[in-house]
């Protein structure tokens, strides 16, 4: 029940804190003691906010880009009803710019006793967890004179996940996928084909692929129609060193490594192979191992999402360790890292006999559609020069994919929007070869 008249006055004097009489108080006091009494009594009728309660509920992950509702459920247990304005504070990088103070404020009033909800709407910017700061609440009395103000903690955490742009790519992959799965069976034989029937023979027809005990038994000559083996194993090996935060457009390298890695696990989990996620610089970052197929893309994106690149040099050496013990068995391995000169001379490429010995190996890299730009530039001194060096960093880039070649190596290089369907395409040719 609402306190009035003398009774609010002394309520009011024994709750206002020592600090809030200034000198200017007191003065205020002597020169307008009714307005001093109307400020004294709206203070005393404001609900405390000590004593409110705090629960969440709500999302605890979203994808980059897409937004996340958590629920705040207050409950007012005083006896005064609570008009209130509430700042639900979360990190920086939880909204879009400019758009913290609309999306993090809201109005509050609970009657006396009773409870409200509010939500509060997050659009992360960055990968990895958001935790929830603080709530700051400042309650009013009636008059909006005086009010009360205290903080809360209440924990709650969203998984910002990777955005697996490069999804949209699947269908297209998975129609070719059928292709080359029984439904079009292939002529040529290799390490990672099984035979699949006998049909007649026709003209074109690898003479290789004549069965001719199938022939001895009928009139037709019979060959022998193969299809890719399943149950293959497929390592994802996320280089996540100094030469992954270099930003290539909005992003950096790592996060398009990451989105073709989600593809081309994608696209293998669909075709019946298994896939393993190891995200290494000096140390392992990330493992993922031995899923089912319906948990691999999950597992991946949760794992995904709170990777950060290191700015430190990859340890060449204990990557190749890390990923020979990690798939013992022969094992297509796609290593996701830079093709700069130094590092792959100096760090990948004595190592490198290490996995091919006996592993197929693919090296994926993210190229700067910026150099290509800067190779078409003409017409001025500036842009004469910009396309010199351009050019200069093309050759340098594309004798480094000829060494890896040499060694045996299957490599990709494309910019950050193409990467993912070129090694999506890579491991389709890999199958279609029968080399997987």
């Amino acid at each position: 029940m609402a306190l009035t008249g003398r009774a609010a006055l002394l309520a009011a004097l024994g709750s206002i804190p020592v600090g809030l009489l200034a000198p200017s108080w007191t003065g205020l006091i002597a020169v307008n003691s009714p307005l001093a009494l109307a400020m004294m009594c709206d203070y005393a009728l404001a609900a405390p906010v000590r004593s409110l309660r705090f629960t969440r509920s709500g999302d605890t992950s979203v994808r980059l880009g897409d937004t996340a509702d958590i629920t705040l459920t207050i409950e007012n247990p005083s006896h005064r009803p609570l008009r209130a304005q509430l700042r639900d504070a979360w990190p920086p990088s939880s909204w879009t710019p400019g758009t913290e103070t609309a999306a993090s404020r809201h109005r509050v009033d609970a009657p006396a006793g009773e409870r409200r909800r509010i939500t509060t709407r997050l659009t992360p910017t960055r990968r990895g967890d958001r935790e929830a700061e603080r709530i700051t609440i400042r309650s009013y009395g009636p008059l909006g004179l005086l009010n009360r103000q205290g903080s809360h903690k209440v924990p709650w955490t969203v998984r910002v996940l990777p955005p697996f742009h490069s999804r949209k790519h699947l269908p297209s992959k998975l129609a070719r996928l059928r292709e080359l799965d029984g439904r079009t069976s292939l002529l040529t034989r290799g390490e990672g084909t099984e035979f699949d029937s006998l049909r007649e023979y026709v003209p074109g027809d690898d003479t290789r692929s004549i069965d001719w005990r199938a022939t001895a038994r009928q009139s037709a000559v019979a060959v022998r129609t193969w299809r890719p083996e399943r149950d293959r194993r497929i390592l994802l090996v996320l280089d996540t060193g100094r030469t992954s935060a270099g930003r290539v457009g909005d992003a950096p390298r790592l996060d398009a490594a990451m989105d073709a890695a989600l593809l081309l696990a994608a696209l293998a989990t669909r075709a019946g192979d298994r896939v393993d996620l190891l995200a290494y610089d000096r140390r392992v970052r990330a493992l993922v191992q031995g899923k089912a197929a319906g948990d691999i893309l999950p597992s991946f994106v949760n794992a995904m999402a709170t990777l950060e690149p290191e700015l430190v040099e990859t340890n060449s050496r204990g990557l190749a360790s890390t990923t020979l013990s990690t798939a013992p068995r022969r094992s297509l391995i796609v290593l996701l890292t830079s093709l700069d000169a130094a590092p792959v001379e100096e760090g990948l490429l004595p190592v490198l006999p290490r996995l091919t010995k006996g592993h197929t190996v693919v090296v994926a890299a993210v190229a700067d559609p910026r150099i290509q730009k800067m190779a078409t530039a003409r017409g001025t001194v500036d842009g004469v020069y910009e396309a010199a060096s351009a050019a200069q960093a093309q050759a340098e880039r594309r004798r480094t994919a000829e060494k890896l070649t040499r060694h045996g190596v299957t490599v990709v290089d494309a910019a950050p929007d193409e990467l993912a369907p070129a090694l999506a395409d890579a491991y389709l040719a890999l199958k279609a070869a029968g080399r997987l």
